[in-house]
């Protein structure tokens, strides 16, 4: 069985288990305190063009999410995202538990447009009983976003342009911020993003880690007492010196896009196997995440070879599903998938 399930169901990248093994015995400080995660710190600050900027290491994407929103907004303030954003549909109310309400805003392509955003904070702040309603306080998007797409440079730079016109901060989930940035289609550089957000985070567990995030703060208001709201939020790892590790491991010799662009690579080609094979696809994605639509007996023909995750079900009964690649996949999984479709 080859999985195309997801891109974090393999352990981490050698390197990673090296340097673990290495260090096991060392004894560090605790919390984040220590020699690796400062040195990583370092290294995505190098990454990012942004010496000043504040990173913190977390375990994993919702934790990341909720504490991030939560240390920004106050009490009378929600967050604006995509009403396909993982904040709205993937983390269990997640956001909503910590007493802020996601502001869903029409998405076709999953991505938040200059124009509903502008939509959205002028029809609030332009109504007179304004006070009666939930205050957008900030806004989430993803790079790349749950169906694999981009935002340009232009894009994001108007987003930001926006939301510092209005005063909330931009904020950045980069779970798969490796494979958005390698993409073929991607004009964006980390440098663009710690410029234009004011705060993001580099994904680790979807992109070689074990485990791990590293949220990237370059606002100055943003980063007082962060550190306290990790803890109060159950983030504080113990033996923090296991996520600096870890992302020295990323960071260190690029491999943090090399990875990404392996995985894009592997993607793109079986984008191409499905597009010979006369399939359709739901979302033009040009990242490790790809959209095949299929009918019942076609998915009955791979099922015994392959699986992948569901996805929509379409009115005429025909399903999209998700065929994802990573790191780690394996050429001779794509090859046997590329084989398999021929014969489809």
């Amino acid at each position: 069985m080859y999985r195309f399930t997801c891109d974090y169901e393999e352990g981490c990248l050698p390197e990673i288990l090296s340097l673990l093994n290495d260090t096991n015995l060392v004894q560090t400080p605790g919390y984040g305190t220590d020699v690796y995660c400062e040195h990583a710190r370092g290294l995505i600050r190098e990454f990012c063009s942004c010496p000043e900027a504040d990173v913190h290491f977390l375990v994993g994407g919702t934790q990341a999410n909720l504490t991030v929103i939560a240390s920004v907004l106050r009490p009378w303030q929600g967050v604006l995202s995509a009403q396909t954003g993982h904040v709205a549909v993937h983390e269990t109310g997640a956001v909503e538990a910590t007493g802020h309400k996601v502001l869903a805003l029409e998405s076709p392509d999953g991505k938040v447009s200059a124009e509903a955003l502008k939509k959205a904070l002028d029809a609030h702040f332009g109504d007179p009983h304004s006070e009666h309603t939930v205050q957008p306080g900030m806004l989430y998007i993803s790079f790349p976003t749950e169906n694999g797409q981009l935002y340009s440079l232009r894009e994001l730079t108007e987003l930001s342009r926006i939301c510092r016109g209005a005063g909330i901060p931009l904020y950045l989930d980069g779970a798969r911020l490796a494979y958005g940035l390698t993409a073929d289609a991607c004009d964006v550089t980390a440098a663009d993003i710690a410029r234009l957000c004011d705060v993001f985070y580099l994904g680790g567990t979807k992109c070689g880690a074990l485990f791990g995030e590293a949220v990237v703060i370059t606002s100055p208001a943003l980063k007082k007492d962060f550190r306290y709201m990790i803890k109060q939020r159950g983030g504080m790892l113990a033996k923090g010196r296991l996520l600096g590790i870890q992302f020295q491991g990323l960071m260190e010799e690029d491999r943090y896009l090399s990875l990404g662009r392996r995985a894009n690579s592997l993607a793109l080609r079986v984008k191409k196997a499905f597009t010979q094979a006369g399939v359709p696809f739901m979302i033009d994605s040009p990242t490790n995440q790809q959209f095949p639509i299929l009918t019942a007996e076609q998915l009955d023909r791979l099922a015994p070879s392959f699986a992948w995750d569901p996805w929509e079900t379409l009115p005429d009964g025909r399903q999209a599903v998700r065929f994802c690649t990573s790191w780690a996949t394996r050429e001779e999984a794509v090859t046997a998938l590329e084989n398999a479709l021929a014969g489809l």
